[in-house]
């Protein structure tokens, strides 16, 4: 069974910086693709930043230039690197890793961004 544990999250002020980590239960490298995703109360879980086992990269517009990811085999971890915080990144954060057709999931970190 693989566990993924996040952590990071908090207040921060507009235009601050977070650092998400995600902890698993095995080498990160391990695995397909290693995501970040958030989702605020009322809508979808969006995809925020992902990256393939080969470290390619993808974000969404929203975070582009903002956010960066990253995984670190050796520490089975990934992070995500938040600057310019917005509040509309408000939400909760959750990781997400894919391997052999099986997803897991975090159980989240909430992030709060006051203007």
């Amino acid at each position: 069974q693989v566990q993924l544990v996040e952590s990071g999250g908090g207040l921060v002020q507009a235009g601050g910086s977070l650092r998400l980590s995600c902890v698993a239960s095995r080498n990160t490298f391990e695995f397909n693709t290693i995501a970040w995703y958030r989702q605020v109360p009322g809508k979808q879980r969006e995809l925020v930043a992902i990256i393939s086992s080969r470290g390619t990269t993808t974000y969404a517009d929203s975070v582009r230039g903002r956010f960066i990811i990253s995984r670190v085999g050796a520490s089975n971890a990934a992070y995500l690197q938040m600057s310019s915080l917005k509040p509309e990144d408000t939400a909760v954060y959750y990781c997400n890793a894919q391997q052999l057709g099986m997803t897991y999931w975090g159980q989240g970190t909430q992030v709060t961004v006051s203007s």
